[in-house]
Parts: C-alpha cells; structure tokens; sequence
C-alpha cells in the first residue's frame, strides 16, 4: 500500500490546491473532514492541518486533539490550522491589529527543515484576519513578515514528532516557494519516498480490481471522454472481456464520434457495444425549448437504454463508473458528520432493482491525475486531451428544440472550428471550446441571393478547473477564417459571433 499524508479539513477554499501540491511531488493524501477519526497506520507518514472561513476564537470553532496526533506522525498547521496549534499548547491568538490579505513578504529569522532551501525573503499569500500574538512556550519563531510577527513556527521538543505552522497559504501560485515548503515537510520531516507515480498506481488499482471483482462481471456506460475511458481501460486491465461497455449515440454528438470512438475503444481492447439511439432522442426531443425539460429528456432516455442493453448481460455483478475525486470530496460535509456522494450524471438514475455493485477505479484522483494515468495506460493522446464535453452533448449548445437538422448543422459547424484550432495549434491554449447553434435568422447576401438562415456563436474559454473562466483572445485573422470556412461550407448559417463573456457573471455553456 502508498506512503500516505492526511489533509484534515477545517474548510478552506484551498484545501483541494493543498491536496494537488502534494499530489504533484508524487506524495499520495486524502482530504477528510477535519471532524473525521484517522485510521492511523504504519502508511499515513504525516497530518496537514488546513485553513477555515472560521476563527479559533469563535465559541463553536472546529476543534482537534493535536496532541494525539503529534503522538503518531508529524503536524503542518496552514492559517487557521497555525492558529489553532499555537492556541490548543497555550499560546494566543487574537484578531490582527491589521487585517491581512494578499500578497506579503515572508522574512526567515531561523534556518530549518521546513525552510531548507529557501530564499532569506519570499513572497507568500496571505489570507486571515486572526494573528498569532503570542507563541505557547517551548515554541520558536522561523520566519515573520513585515506585518506580523508570526508568519511560520515550530514546537522546539519534537518528542515524539515535530509540529510546524504558517501563518500564510503555501498551496497558492502567489507564494513563490511555497510548494518547496510543502515538498520540505513531506521529505526532509515526514521522510515520504515520493513513490506514488501514475505507473504505480496503474499497478496498485489492477492488482485491487482483480481482487475486488474476482471471475464475476462488469457494465459500465462510456461517453468518450476521459473520465469513463480511463476507468474502463483500467477495469478491463484487470478482467479483460468481462467488462461490458456501453456507448449510446444520442444524436447529439459531436460529429463522427459514434464512429470514431469505437473505433479507438477497440483499438485499445476494450469490450464495447454501440448503440445508435439517434431516432428516439429526437423523436423524444420534439418540441421541448427549455434547457432543463431537454436535460431531463436525455437523461432519462439515456438511463432507459442503458438498463434495457444492461439487462441483456445476466451475469453482470458491478457497475463501473468514472467518478473522479472532487465529486467525492465536494459532496462530503466539513460541518457535520453525513456523507453523500454525488450520482454520475450518466447512471445516477438507474433502477435500484438491478443490484449492483460500484466499481470506481478513479475515486481518489484528480482530473489531471486521471489524464497522467490514461497516458500511462496508452490511451491516445487526442482522447486524453479532449476538451470537456457536457453530459448533455450539443443539445444544451442547440438554443430552444433539437432537431435532427439542427444538431446536423451544428455538429458540422463545431468540427470546422475545432479543426482549425488544432490545425493552428490553438487548441491546448484553450480549456474548452465549442461552437453554439442560436435561435436566431438574419439576413445575408450569397452571390446575388438572399440568405435568411441561423447564427452561430463561437465560444471559447481559459479555466483551470471550470469554476471560474475568461475567454480566450483568440487571433482576429483566427476568427475571421473559421467565420468564413463555416458560412462557405455549412448550408444553414448566415452569421457568425464571437462570445466574449466571462464565468462569472455568464457560464461556459448558454444552458
């Protein structure tokens, strides 16, 4: 089993970047929250207290037994974690004479473990309104700022393990050497071997699924995208045919993807059968404009024929499915102990009659973690790179009802625009792009005829992670050419725009 870091969650907005941090110097952690016994073992090498919304002084402020902890492996306190070691071992901790947020520079007074490395001034990222006034006794000072006394500390005994704090958020881009701070914690004084690789894992979830699974069967829906591809590889690693997948063509792909996308399922090996659903998506589609009326039509539809083709493989004993790490962890409460785990959007609502068991190899990764381990596994590149796609496919791109012409239209639309942004190697500058079919005629002018036929709005957007985004500058000379390479070849579409929105205040999809 992995060498292991537990992230405690006091619940900060950061708590996931000290998770990825971690991750990334190839050290393996769970996030749990802060409230949550540990199941000490001889793998969980250190804890690592997170920030909180919350002060320490506040009469129902989360509260830990440091001390137990300190009994087992090393402590990193970040922000409100700081605060509340150097409280709990009698030291105090009251609201900043000023408030700090933002950028500030970190000042080292002490050479460390923890600092090892390090320049004598570094920027870091602040973010509290709480500041340690006094540390306890037995405690010493390692860095400070220009504004706070306290901006990194350490327990002087480190009988029987070390405890450190910072007052400011390693996790963050903002502090410069912040990521060597967490790297010195993990290797100079919880002694991590930073064996955790997407090799080894691909090796530690086989051996796992072969044992879980044993000789019975798997089903398991497939879109295409990274998520579920990625799980199943992995699954079919372990049982080879007996994984069953199913990929259902709702009429609302992109164009080719049915073809094309089986075609790379069986090149790579996996078990999967085709199911040209097209006619009753559309027919079931028929005259419903509102985006959620047309969500609830696919994903009913899709759960139908998912469980009429399930049902044909008797010997079926799980369900796999491509959950990723932070559908887990959003769903679980910091402030109280219950535990609901999000439904994937694709089999959420599958009858409960059918008694299966969950398969979901990729639970404990993020999703750049997820493409790492699906190009471990061969896995083409272009799929492992693919813009994300939403569940419902172009019908939610397709403003008001879908038909079977519109989504014709709109998926040769997309596939000229998506081209040129790989032909003109814009495509991996840009987290998700797609083209929006508008309920909108306008006059035009073709030769000496008049035109009267649909808009099209060009959408793409920079992101990390989805939860907020700007659009991208794309090249004008870009836009221009892909306007005229659409009007030209798609019979249908007259005009051409631009979205120049930003999440917030509009969202990456128009519905």
């Amino acid at each position: 089993m992995t060498e292991k870091i537990i992230i405690l969650d006091f619940g900060s907005q950061y708590t996931q970047l000290i998770a990825r941090a971690v991750r990334e110097a190839n050290v393996y952690c769970d996030i749990i929250p802060f409230h949550s016994a540990i199941d000490f073992n001889e793998h969980i090498k250190g804890v690592i207290l997170s920030g909180s919304p919350c002060s320490v002084n506040e009469q129902d402020a989360p509260m830990i037994d440091i001390k137990a902890i300190l009994d087992k492996v090393p402590v990193l306190g970040v922000c409100y974690g700081a605060q509340l070691a150097a409280k709990v071992f009698g030291g105090r901790v009251e609201k900043s004479d000023k408030r700090e947020y933002g950028r500030a520079q970190m000042l080292r007074q002490l050479d460390d473990k923890l600092l090892q490395g390090l320049s004598a001034k570094s920027q870091v990222w602040m973010s509290h309104s709480d500041t340690i006034k006094e540390l306890p006794v037995g405690f010493e000072v390692l860095a400070t700022t220009e504004s706070i006394p306290v901006a990194a500390f350490k327990m002087s005994s480190e009988d029987p393990n070390p405890l450190y704090g910072l007052q400011f958020h390693p996790e963050v881009y903002h502090s410069t050497e912040g990521k060597k701070i967490l790297y010195n914690f993990l290797v100079n004084i919880c002694g991590c071997a930073q064996d955790w690789t997407p090799a080894s894992f691909v090796e530690e979830t086989v051996a796992m699924l072969k044992e879980k699974i044993g000789n019975k069967h798997v089903i398991m829906a497939l879109s295409g995208g990274v998520d579920s591809t990625v799980a199943a590889t992995l699954i079919s690693r372990a049982i080879g045919d007996r994984l069953h997948g199913i990929f259902v063509d709702n009429g609302v792909l992109r164009k080719d993807e049915f073809k094309e996308v089986l075609e790379t399922y069986n090149e790579i090996g996996l078990n999967v059968k085709g199911i040209d659903a097209k006619a009753l998506f559309y027919k079931e589609l028929a005259g419903k404009s509102d985006p959620e009326a047309k969500r609830k039509t696919i994903g009913k539809l899709f759960i139908d024929v998912f469980h009429e083709e399930a049902l044909k493989i008797d010997e079926a004993s799980f369900l796999g499915q491509g959950t990723i790490y932070p559908d887990v962890i959003e769903s679980v409460s910091v402030h109280g102990p219950s535990v609901t785990i999000k439904s994937h959007h694709n089999v959420g609502g599958l009858p409960a009659t059918m008694n299966l068991e969950l398969v979901e190899p990729l639970r404990s990764l993020f999703k750049d973690e997820v493409r790492r381990v699906g190009l471990e596994l061969g896995i083409p590149s272009d799929m492992i790179n693919r813009h994300p796609f939403p569940g419902p496919g172009l019908a939610i791109r397709i403003l008001g009802e879908v038909t079977e012409e519109k989504a014709r239209l709109l998926q040769e639309a997309d596939h000229i625009y998506i081209k040129a942004l790989k032909d003109k190697n814009l495509y991996n500058e840009v987290w998700q792009a797609g083209a929006i079919l508008l309920p909108v005629k306008s006059v035009g002018v073709m030769g000496d005829e008049r035109t009267y036929e649909f808009t099209l709005a060009l959408r793409a957007v920079s992101s990390v992670d989805g939860m907020t985004a700007d659009w991208s500058h794309l090249p004008y000379e870009f836009l221009a050419d892909v306007s005229n390479a659409i009007i030209n070849n798609v019979k249908g579409i007259n005009r051409v725009v631009y979205d120049i929105s930003s999440k917030p205040p509009a969202t990456i999809e128009w519905e």
